[in-house]
């Protein structure tokens, strides 16, 4: 891509755009390349969001609410066009790579997307009611029997590994009709995976992405049905943010590797079957090169768990030793030496729909927090007389809403390519755990004091405002830190030298 730094920018009226269509220029970067760059540069590549013409439709629903027609802002780079983008008037063949198409989509749901909804909504409100009481934080045979009796009924009902490939047991839906489902189960107060977290967005997808036709065979159905429970063995005491410097050593000993060491954080460790287990299979490679990805029975002779207790007082985390533990080199996703590569593939779908039942929350938890502030004394009025206040919440709602165009974009895009989260999923990850930060933030200004309890004072919901603030600190630092995230941006997306 080109820049120029002498060409002039045609300004137009939003409304001009949104009726008519425009072809503008806009290769001017002191203006235009920043905005430009945050479009095209979140996948890496140029971005072609026109979803008219045929092209396929956007999840989201009221986009516009109050308004007769529901439209929206499209952009598309000139040289990328296809010819089903209709239009009467004739296109400049000149246009550079840097000049852009502004079109008008529709962002309702289809029809089939309507009866999705529907169907679900109904399920949902059907089914939710007649689940038993949550088993206590620290009770995780309660906690397994619990979530795994969830996906049971997800599996039974369709709805098991929903944006899986039907070849792989999973209902093959669209990038629309999973993010449907991931915004109507957060919203109806449907259980979260759980212990089921790594198996169905870490391991099931890296397997159906990396992984033999027998070991599809042997755990992608297992999975979707709760049946087996996985943990994720990758950082190591030494090697928290600096993955790659990990040391666990996997020896080659005929058709099995002999591990040795030590790997913390393993979350899910104390009821898991599987470990997605990162070893060092040779040494003496550069550190991102001697790394493979094996697949850890549980219940391996030689493997010690230890459980680590966090500050809110919970247990899914443990420290996991390893005393020469076998395991069958037939175990091995990918081929030896190549566990990086495989290793990216998990953190992408990490960082790719992992953060969105919790963007949807936090718009609830912003709509709620308007709503506490309206009622809460502070000075002479209540806290919503503040204006600082209200500016800070109108910020977090408009970045909850970008957050959320953004990752519907990520899916896409993931589902059109190699079925694979691009970097552009650390730039999900990194915004929106830093804007849940300070979400919390504003929370313990507007209650105060009270911010301080773990349980509910004088009908403030200090409860879930205090646990959720302290749990948040763990977001920027978790599946990646925002360092980490930065450099991935940097590197990745905007093409910045790499670290020496």
């Amino acid at each position: 891509m080109q820049r120029s730094s002498n060409t002039s920018i045609d300004l137009l009226a939003i409304a001009y755009i949104a009726l008519h269509g425009k072809c503008t220029h806009a290769t001017s970067m002191e203006v235009c390349g920043g905005l430009l760059d945050l479009l095209q540069g979140a996948t890496g590549r140029d971005d072609r969001r026109t979803l008219g013409g045929g092209r396929q439709r956007d999840a989201r629903t009221d986009a516009l609410a109050g308004t007769g027609h529901q439209d929206d802002l499209a952009i598309e780079t000139a040289h990328d066009r296809h010819p089903p983008f209709h239009r009467a008037d004739p296109i400049d063949p000149d246009l550079t790579t840097r000049q852009v198409i502004v079109a008008r989509v529709d962002l309702r749901d289809s029809p089939e997307e309507r009866s999705f909804r529907s169907e679900l909504r109904t399920w949902l409100a059907t089914v939710l009611p007649t689940l038993p009481p949550k088993p206590d934080a620290d009770d995780w045979p309660g906690r397994r029997a619990y979530d795994t009796g969830w996906q049971r009924l997800l599996h039974d009902a369709g709805y098991a590994g929903i944006n899986w490939p039907e070849a792989d047991g999973g209902r093959g839906a669209t990038p629309s009709e999973h993010l449907i489902f991931l915004e109507e189960a957060e919203r109806a107060g449907a259980p979260y995976v759980g212990v089921n977290f790594v198996g169905l967005l870490h391991a099931g997808p890296t397997i159906i992405t990396e992984g033999s036709a027998e070991q599809r065979a042997e755990h992608l159905p297992r999975i979707l049905r709760g049946e087996e429970i996985w943990c994720q063995g990758f950082s190591e005491p030494g090697a928290g943010s600096d993955l790659a410097a990990m040391r666990t050593r996997a020896t080659r000993d005929g058709d099995e590797y002999v591990v040795n060491g030590h790997k913390l954080w393993t979350s899910h460790a104390t009821v898991a079957d599987y470990c997605e287990l990162l070893v060092r299979t040779d040494p003496d490679a550069p550190k991102h090169h001697g790394i493979s990805w094996l697949i850890l029975p549980m219940d391996s002779p030689g493997i010690e768990v230890r459980p680590l207790r966090t500050i809110l007082g919970s247990t899914e985390f443990s420290e996991v030793f390893f005393d020469d533990v076998r395991i069958p080199v037939a175990n091995r996703v990918g081929a030896e030496n190549d566990g990086w590569r495989v290793t990216m593939v998990t953190l992408s779908f990490e960082r790719g729909t992992a953060w969105v039942d919790q963007i949807v929350d936090s718009t609830r938890l912003v709509r709620e927090l308007a709503a506490l502030a309206k009622t809460v004394p502070s000075r002479d009025g209540v806290s919503w007389d503040d204006r600082g206040l209200r500016s800070d919440l109108a910020h977090l709602a408009a970045e909850f809403d970008a957050l959320w165009g953004l990752t519907k974009r990520g899916v896409t895009e993931a589902s059109s390519g190699s079925g694979v989260p691009g970097p552009g999923a650390s730039v999900i990850k990194l915004r929106y755990t830093e804007a849940r930060q300070r979400l919390m933030d504003v929370g313990a200004r507007v209650l105060g004091r009270a911010s301080l309890s773990r349980v509910d004072l004088a009908d403030l919901p200090s409860a879930e405002w205090g646990n959720e603030r302290i749990n948040s600190l763990s977001y920027t630092i978790a599946a990646g830190t925002s360092q980490i995230q930065r450099n991935i941006i940097g590197e990745r997306i905007l093409g910045l030298p790499r670290e020496p």
